[in-house]
């Protein structure tokens, strides 16, 4: 039971990980930022790589 419960709140807490980093991604000072330099924002990549990890783990933990 444990583990489901682990896993749910993986699952959510990932899910919204990803949705924050992709927030970054598509802010307008990261699209001003990636027009001028080319460079994506760190934070964006680690929220949308952190929080995909996370709901594959989860996922894992509630089979």
């Amino acid at each position: 039971m444990n583990n489901k419960i682990i896993g749910i709140i993986l699952v959510v807490a990932g899910a919204a990980l990803a949705v924050w980093g992709y927030n970054i991604y598509d802010a307008a000072s990261s699209q001003v930022t990636r027009a001028i330099s080319g460079e994506t924002p760190v934070e964006a990549w680690i929220g949308m790589v952190g929080g995909v990890a996370c709901v594959l783990v989860g996922l894992t933990r509630l089979k």
